[in-house]
């Protein structure tokens, strides 16, 4: 049977079992394994599977997932998120569409402690949305602020989606991280002037907040100081090269649990549940990489890749051109897949495609990311949109995905100014020490 058939069978075998609800690390390495037995036989497929899986999981660099994640849980159990949220509240609650502004400026921060776009929702949500709805917010804008910011768990560092790109193309975790930075904060405002337009246009929807004294303002910024410490002692050590990410991921969770024991804010049971959240979050992570590294070389001896990347060379696109594709492309299985399945299942075919257009690997996550971002809040299954909806049961699902529909446009003005401008992405990494 020709290659190129036995791969679009494989990658239609994939969908269909994503579709009937198989997790996505056991879709690709079923899909991995049968279709380099059919291809290459039953000793060469088994053989793939050892060494694959014995690899995946043995590389040093992939100890920074559980050790952010670990990070994130224990912020997280320790209420140290409730501080972040109450400070950004103090400073920016006292304008227009403040409360919504300030959970933005919430999950950004805690974006930088979790890596989490789920956990990010789920953390600020709890807090901001019970705030907007008692100082009377529209149900579309608190919650659509609160899906959206979420988002930015994926992109700010230290993202896990970053992480699995890295792994994926063997590009530098670090430089990735870095990459993230500056388009984290851009989106970040680019969320806030939506939030800022929309309580323009209904100003019943966004009202202003009470006015907070200033030495409450510095009070309060005093007390999130020390996990806002933390994560620039922790970006910053791997953006001056004094950390490995690796050493960055244990240096800043030993130091939020020591914060957290400091401060008496956190119990053994919730550290107890925050190990194993984090272990429960990493075995699931690992077993993503796992089968994406099954899947990888069946890709590989489909030719899939080559023959895409050659179709859009005939079409005489040319580079911005096949680009444009690729993210229409994301964007319509944005609609149907999760953010970490849509990354791990298409980076492997668009990837070698992008590299053949003379993009920038590093440039390329980021946009990679983004589009997986837009995923999260386009209907019918946005994640973070799912997410929110637990959190706030009384608003109809149509209230959330109209609320997130401004910031949508968004993230699109976001990802078209890294496309004109790639310096936006490239400046941190290409300055970097280390």
């Amino acid at each position: 049977m020709n290659e190129t058939i036995v791969g679009l069978v494989g990658i239609g075998g994939l969908f269909a079992l994503m579709i009937l609800r198989t997790p996505v690390a056991f879709a690709m390495l079923l899909v991995g394994f049968f279709g380099t037995w059919v291809l290459s036989g039953f000793k060469s497929a088994g053989g793939v599977l050892l060494t694959e899986s014995y690899a995946a999981v043995s590389g040093y660099s992939l100890i920074v997932v559980p050790m952010f994640i670990l990070l994130g849980n224990v912020a997280s159990a320790a209420g140290f998120s409730r501080g972040l949220y109450d400070a950004a509240f103090a400073w920016v609650g006292r304008f227009r569409g403040g409360l919504a502004s300030a959970s933005v400026i919430g999950c950004a921060m805690f974006s930088a402690v979790s890596g989490s776009s789920v956990a990010t929702a789920v953390t600020i949500g709890k807090v901001a949305l019970p705030e907007m709805k008692r100082l009377g917010y529209g149900p579309a804008l608190s919650t659509g602020a609160v899906a959206a910011g979420g988002t930015l768990g994926f992109l700010i560092p230290p993202s896990t989606g970053f992480v699995i790109y890295a792994i994926l193309t063997e590009e530098s975790i670090g430089r990735l991280f870095m990459a993230g930075v500056i388009p984290g904060l851009l989106l970040m405002c680019l969320f806030i002037a939506t939030v800022w337009i929309m309580s323009v246009i209904d100003p019943a929807a966004g009202p202003r907040g009470p006015a907070v004294p200033m030495a409450e303002k510095f009070r309060l910024a005093l007390g999130a100081a020390p996990l806002v410490a933390v994560i620039l002692l922790s970006i910053g050590g791997i953006y001056v090269g004094v950390f490995t990410p690796v050493e960055a991921s244990g240096i800043g969770a030993a130091l939020v649990i020591l914060l957290a024991l400091v401060s008496r804010s956190l119990t053994a049971p919730k550290f107890r549940q925050a190990i194993f959240d984090t272990v429960k979050t990493s075995a699931m992570l690992y077993m993503v990489v796992i089968g994406a590294n099954v899947l990888n070389p069946f890709l590989a001896m489909t030719h899939i890749p080559t023959t895409l990347g050659e179709g859009l060379a005939g079409l005489g696109l040319g580079p911005y051109g096949a680009l444009a594709v690729i993210v229409v492309a994301y964007v319509i299985l944005g609609m149907f897949l999760d953010g970490l399945s849509m990354l791990v299942v298409t980076i492997p075919i668009v990837f070698p495609i992008m590299m053949q257009n003379g993009f920038d690997p590093i440039w390329f996550g980021v946009v990679a990311v983004i589009v997986v971002e837009m995923g999260m809040i386009t209907p019918p299954v946005g994640l973070n949109v799912f997410v929110v909806k637990g959190i706030a049961p009384d608003v109809p699902m149509a209230t959330i995905f109209r609320g997130v529909l401004p910031f949508l446009f968004a993230m699109l003005i976001c990802l078209l100014l890294i496309v004109i401008f790639p310096q936006i992405a490239l400046f941190l990494p290409n300055t970097m020490f280390g």
